[in-house]
């Protein structure tokens, strides 16, 4: 892999991944950008301890741009973009419209391909494992920034979940504490091994394993299943069979597999909610898939794992959190676990 730092117009930072060992990524940003000026603000939700993102300017972030103004394509034909380049195989770059910044953490787009009608389920094995690699390589950089506890890499599909440029593309937020969710884990495996005296994901992996109806796909190195307690209609959870932290300490032969799986994943969703007589893309499941990295202290107990789900319940209908989920966080799922995995099965191409 080649990595090639650059500097965006406004000093924020680019940095390219190539598999070719002899792309050139010096085009210079020639757009006339003003220094960004954000300052997010973290309060403490004194009634429930999270923290919460006070971010008003991103109120005026770009909004569904038509294709022809994408800021994430390469900037060709006279047209300049967030990628100087006239081309490129995955960029990533500092967030113009940035949620956490300065001292109190940090935000970055990845592009996945400079393709603008691409999914990630239309990337190779080759292309899928490079976009593995940038997100190793941002957690082990953002990782080692002072004041970041933990780096989250996801994908935001659709514009069901509220995605707002169409471009195939990713984030990675480094944040300067644990998210509510990772610190729910980490009381729950702290209990679980008080009780038990085992690790809480290598049970919950040795289950989903043993309990094979809930099981979508496994290779060498990975397993795919549905959770005993999905709280979304269609949600996989995605572990590797070694308990590893973050993605940084992963071994080349996990790495080497993840990108088939994943990849067979993706398409499987996809392939969920097509309708008699549709073609493959008439109906592409909008999704979140999120990686889950131990934070930086009091993460040992913690197992690096991805998470995808869906929102849409059947083709024409929606998983909408409404009173019991948005306003008590009690979720309330459609579809039965064990149906969900085996329709994922039964999805394969």
């Amino acid at each position: 892999m080649k990595k090639t730092l650059a500097k965006l117009a406004d000093g924020r930072e680019l940095i390219y991944f190539d598999t070719d060992e002899s792309a050139a990524r010096d085009a210079p940003d020639l757009r006339p950008l003003d220094r960004v000026r954000s300052h997010p603000e973290l309060r403490r939700d004194e009634a429930t301890g999270d923290w919460i993102t006070i971010a008003s300017h991103r109120q005026d972030r770009t909004y569904r741009p038509p294709a022809g103004a994408c800021p994430l394509c390469p900037s060709r034909d006279g047209r300049l973009s967030e990628i100087p380049a006239a081309d490129y195989e995955v960029a990533v770059f500092e967030n113009r419209f940035p949620s956490l910044a300065g001292g109190a953490g940090r935000c970055e787009v990845v592009c996945f391909t400079p393709e603008h009608e691409a999914r990630f389920a239309d990337l190779t094995p080759a292309a899928a494992r490079l976009v593995l690699d940038a997100w190793t390589d941002r957690t082990e950089e953002l990782s080692a920034l002072e004041g970041v506890e933990q780096v989250y890499c996801f994908e935001n599909r659709g514009a069901e979940i509220g995605v707002t440029l169409a471009h195939p593309h990713g984030q990675i937020y480094a944040f300067p504490f644990a998210t509510p969710r990772t610190a729910k884990m980490t009381a729950a495996a702290a209990a679980h091994r008080a009780a038990t005296g085992r690790n809480l994901f290598e049970d919950l992996l040795s289950g989903a394993r043993a309990a094979t109806e809930r099981v979508v796909t496994a290779g060498e190195h990975w397993t795919a299943f549905v959770p005993y307690a999905a709280r979304w209609p269609y949600e996989v959870h995605l572990y590797p069979h070694r308990r590893v932290p973050d993605l940084t300490c992963l071994t080349e032969a996990e790495r080497a597999e993840f990108p088939g799986i994943y990849l067979d994943l993706l398409r499987r969703f996809d392939r969920l909610f097509l309708l008699p007589g549709q073609e493959e893309r008439a109906a592409p499941a909008p999704y979140i898939s999120a990686w889950h990295q131990a934070p930086r202290t009091e993460g040992a107990e913690l197992a690096l794992h991805l998470e995808l789900f869906t929102v849409r319940r059947t083709p024409d209908k929606l998983k909408f959190l409404a009173g019991t989920e948005s306003g008590m966080e009690a979720f309330m799922n459609d579809v039965a676990p064990e149906t969900a995995a085996r329709q994922l099965r039964e999805a394969r191409s």
